[in-house]
């Protein structure tokens, strides 16, 4: 079970990030942004995962997997995809500056 341990690491940096970005306006709009943004890129990741798997383009070892699959596709691949879609407008509500902190011109 490699994959899904690697899986970890990113997962709890995205909740922490995320959850930090709560501070900033717009949280709630965020997140049903990021849950539809989310649900949108596994829905390619399931169609196109499965294609290239099917293809014998990309084989992953039994044993480094946890056994769960959609298709053909193990589940590990689409955590980062999630991962992503939480993770990026958190990090860039973050990273802007707030309205209080933009000097006057």
């Amino acid at each position: 079970m490699t994959y899904p341990l690697i899986i970890v690491p990113f997962a709890v940096i995205t909740i922490m990030v995320t959850l930090l970005s709560a501070i900033r306006p717009n949280f709630r709009k965020r997140m049903l942004a990021s849950a539809v943004a989310a649900a949108f890129i596994c829905v390619l990741t399931a169609i196109f995962d499965n294609l290239m798997i099917a293809s014998d383009l990309v084989v992953y070892p039994a044993q480094h997997l946890s056994g769960i699959f959609i298709g053909l596709a193990p589940i590990e691949d689409f955590s980062y995809s999630v991962c992503a879609a939480f993770l990026v407008p958190a990090v860039f509500v973050l990273l802007r500056r707030s309205p209080a902190e933009r000097m006057p011109e």
